[in-house]
């Protein structure tokens, strides 16, 4: 790897001594009691930072930074597009919010290690809720909004908690959610009887009553006592989050308070560039993984200002809604998926309601959660005329395995289709089947030596053993990450997709991201998917799918033709391409992620039903008869 001074100092120091490296970082939280051990490996499954250290996740986030000095500086910007208001707390009311609200769950018996299940939408009150959590010691479930009454019962079973926390609904551009049925259905189906609900009542939609136990948000905090933070030791959970898509009984990563809150802080400077008092917004979801680490507790950890959104990149109420909260807001950074920005593009493709808005305090833009494609990437690099910083991590992980950190100097300028280099603490290794490391240019199953750095799972909830079977397993010494990708010569990492979506065409191995990577870079398309579909000669041959920019005009087979052709000259003519259908959009996860797996399963021929994580159910249900296979 060519020389990098700074950052390649830093990840040097962590992979060759690990213990000392985020000893070192430690220092960038406040601890009940100091750590005098980093890192306690002797379950080399189950590594365990700072594990004789004692201190409280929100103490960190919201009370030193009101004795030290940030009392009247904005903690949390609340903008909601569908009920046309903004609001904000200071550090000093985010305080006074959270003990009380701590306070209220006290009075129901939570006391640390008890979980608390939070089904919220995005509202100040859903970081409020996470906060007095963690103030307590309490574990926080939470579960993202608009999730069917099944799901949710699962996720209740599964994580047993004392009290629920709810919503009377939440609210789409079109439509009113009706949380409360949601919530009183899975009540219903789920064995586990939580003793209390406390409901946050919305004047858009107020319920009349979730349970026999309910409790009423405003009327409790009225009465609540203030409540003062409980050290907890570093080891103890923090959250459970369940993965997206689970089947059968739900997968809850596990995070820890002390590495964390270690974690997230220096990746808050060192990866986003973000330093105390600037405004950040993740525009995300608090019930996935970024609004977990990059909404609530990492911009807080650092002192900076939150920014929460309730409202979509586009409809709402165009797709100027992005340029115009970071302008108002003085966002210095943002992070956002790579459909946002496709989405943003497909209605306005000129970039034109970008020149409206003011975005002189922006200085980046991140992308993550799922492969960003080299068209995406040049049209907002383009466009925003600031840097574009693809970053790859996963719900697992916590925080940045790869990016470009703008907060380390000495990495080369982005790469177009890569997320950059790994993070320090991160040994990456592109693996072959059995596990041998490979060059540089040779695509395999991208993988992480052990020990995982501060902020990775600590395990499945309840559940060690299916943690080392779905994680640990596959090599010896490695945490398997599920994508596939290659490295170049100078350490950069190309993720290509998930390992199950390489598609074996006659025996050749081909990445559904590098035939996508052709598809995208088509002046006519917007966004699209390839897909793997049975074939009784061939094994499996690839299927496309493409969505057109607004305003594109094409003929359906002129375009296929030239996306064929342009598949041959760059991946070759085993690629074997030779049916797109352009569709009117994709089916995605609530997230954003393109729900390939669905795709895939229809076309060969099975009843898949209509996952939980769906954004629109009417997307994927037009998609059925195109997808389906004619029968002989």
């Amino acid at each position: 790897m060519v020389e990098q001074p700074e950052y390649a100092h830093e990840y040097a120091q962590s992979l060759g001594d690990p213990a000392g490296f985020w000893g070192r970082q430690a220092g960038l939280i406040e601890w009940d009691v100091l750590p005098q051990t980093t890192l306690d490996a002797g379950r080399p499954h189950f590594p365990r930072w700072f594990p004789d250290g004692r201190m409280n996740t929100c103490f960190n986030a919201v009370d030193r930074h009101v004795r030290d000095g940030r009392a009247d500086q904005l903690a949390v910007v609340h903008d909601s597009p569908v009920t046309s208001t903004t609001s904000a707390l200071t550090y000093a009311e985010l305080q006074d919010e959270v003990a009380r609200f701590a306070g209220v769950l006290a009075s129901l018996g939570v006391t640390a290690g008890d979980r608390v299940l939070l089904y919220l939408p995005m509202v100040p009150e859903a970081i409020v809720a996470m906060l007095a959590c963690a103030r307590l010691g309490a574990v926080h479930c939470v579960v993202f909004g608009g999730f069917a009454a099944p799901e949710l019962a699962g996720r209740i079973d599964d994580a047993r908690p004392r009290v629920v926390v709810a919503a009377s609904c939440g609210l789409e551009p079109t439509r009113v959610v009706p949380y409360d049925a949601i919530v009183r259905e899975a009540l219903r189906l789920a064995t586990y009887e939580p003793e209390h609900v406390v409901v946050l009542q919305r004047e858009q939609a107020p319920t009349e009553g979730i349970s026999h136990h309910d409790v009423d948000w405003r009327q409790a905090m009225a009465a609540a006592p203030w409540v003062d933070c409980t050290p907890v030791a570093a080891t103890d959970p923090l959250y459970i989050l369940y993965t997206s898509g689970t089947t059968g009984r739900p997968k809850g990563v596990v995070r820890d308070n002390g590495g964390h809150a270690v974690a997230l802080r220096w990746s808050m400077e060192r990866v986003y560039g973000i330093r105390p008092g600037e405004v950040w917004w993740a525009a995300s979801d608090v019930g996935w993984v970024v609004g977990h680490s990059y909404i609530v507790y990492a911009p807080l950890l650092s002192g900076a200002t939150t920014l929460i959104y309730e409202g979509k990149p586009v409809g709402t109420p165009d797709a100027g809604a992005f340029w115009r909260v970071a302008a108002q807001h003085r966002v210095a950074a943002m992070f956002t998926a790579p459909t946002a920005i496709r989405a943003i593009r497909r209605e306005d493709p000129d970039a034109s309601l970008v020149d409206a808005h003011d975005l002189s305090a922006l200085r980046a833009l991140f992308l993550a959660g799922e492969r960003l494609d080299p068209d995406t990437y040049e049209w907002a690099s383009t466009h925003l005329g600031i840097p574009v910083v693809d970053n790859w991590w996963q719900t697992e992980t916590g925080w940045p395995i790869c990016a470009n950190p703008l907060g380390l100097s000495g990495v080369r300028p982005p790469r177009a289709g890569s997320p950059s280099v790994a993070m320090p603490g991160y040994d990456v290794q592109v693996l072959s089947a059995d596990g041998v490391p490979l060059p540089a240019g040779q695509e395999g199953a991208i993988a992480i030596r052990l020990p995982l750095p501060p902020g990775a799972l600590l395990t499945l909830w309840g559940s060690d053993e299916r943690y080392e079977r779905d994680y640990l397993s596959t090599f010896d010494g490695y945490y398997t990450t599920g994508d596939g990708g290659y490295l170049d010569d100078d350490g950069f990492v190309f993720v290509m997709g998930r390992t199950d979506d390489v598609i074996n065409v006659a025996g050749h191995r081909l990445s559904t991201g590098a035939l996508e990577a052709v598809l995208a870079a088509h002046p006519a398309v917007a966004e699209c998917a390839v897909i793997g579909v049975h074939d009784p000669l061939k094994g499996q041959v690839p299927r496309g799918l493409v969505v057109l920019k607004a305003g594109a005009q094409i003929a359906p087979d002129d375009l296929q033709a030239e996306l064929i052709l342009s598949v041959r000259n760059t991946v070759g003519p085993v690629a074997d391409l030779k049916r797109i259908d352009v569709v009117a959009a994709l089916p995605k996860t609530r997230s954003g992620k393109i729900l390939r797996t669905s795709l895939r399963s229809i076309a060969d021929g099975h009843d898949t039903p209509v996952p939980a994580t769906i954004e629109d159910p009417d997307v994927l249900e037009q998609l059925r008869p195109l997808l389906s296979p004619t029968p002989d």
